[in-house]
């Protein structure tokens, strides 16, 4: 694997907010695709999302 190619797996994990949606969204613009549910966790303070994203054909 090369600096350029993609990784063929990514964990996104933050705050569940805009932000997070957006990387998301940003990544699959680029060619990866979901991988299994987003999963949700609560620090006290705020939702923590993590979602996994693979790369590669259906």
């Amino acid at each position: 694997m090369t600096d350029d190619e993609p990784l063929r797996y990514r964990l996104i994990t933050g705050v569940d907010d805009a932000t997070f949606c957006e990387r998301v969204s940003s990544l699959l613009d680029q060619g990866y695709r979901l991988q299994g549910p987003p999963a949700v966790t609560y620090n006290g303070t705020n939702v923590i999302a993590a979602q996994a994203l693979v790369w590669g054909p259906y």
